[in-house]
């Protein structure tokens, strides 16, 4: 008899699920405005419009994502015409810039972005326990407790069971 499928059990799913969710009703709010842009390329637009140029890096780094997600954010901006590209310093690097479609869309970027900040923060606190709170509690504990030796403790016992 095999064991149950280990990845039936996610903790995090829950809270996925609620954030795709989140993520669908605000890509709803951009259609409904007809703003062809989608919600996750709001970030790296919106930083592009504050800092100006920024090579794929640098704008990876600001956005909190791998040099490889940008780049391919970067591609589907630059084939909706959003962002272009230049040589950067050296041959290795490219600069990205907004174009003025792009720089056009961005007052009702910023304006969804800090309307959704406060919609979160006042569903935030209708909750029994903030969860912005929870996370810093986790983060608290984790400092205390790394996650990687959490782990590792729960992964020796389950190592040390007789197979069933």
């Amino acid at each position: 008899m095999s064991s149950p499928d280990p990845t039936d059990d996610d903790f995090w799913r829950p809270l996925r699920r609620l954030r795709d969710a989140m993520d669908a009703e605000i890509a709803r709010l951009y259609a409904e405005r007809d703003v062809p842009v989608r919600p996750r390329h709001a970030m790296p637009l919106i930083r592009l419009g504050r800092r100006g140029p920024m090579t794929i890096r640098e704008l990876a780094v600001a956005t909190g994502v791998t040099h490889s997600a940008m780049s391919q954010t970067i591609a589907v901006l630059k084939r909706d015409g959003l962002v272009s590209t230049r040589s950067g310093t050296d041959a290795r690097t490219k600069l990205v810039e907004l174009t003025d479609a792009a720089r056009e869309l961005l007052p009702f970027l910023e304006a969804e972005w800090r309307a959704t900040e406060k919609a979160i923060a006042e569903l935030d606190a209708e909750l029994p326990y903030s969860l912005a709170r929870a996370v810093r509690d986790m983060e608290r504990a984790l400092r205390a407790r790394s996650f990687r030796d959490r782990i590792a403790a729960h992964l020796a016992r389950i190592e040390r069971r007789p197979p069933s």
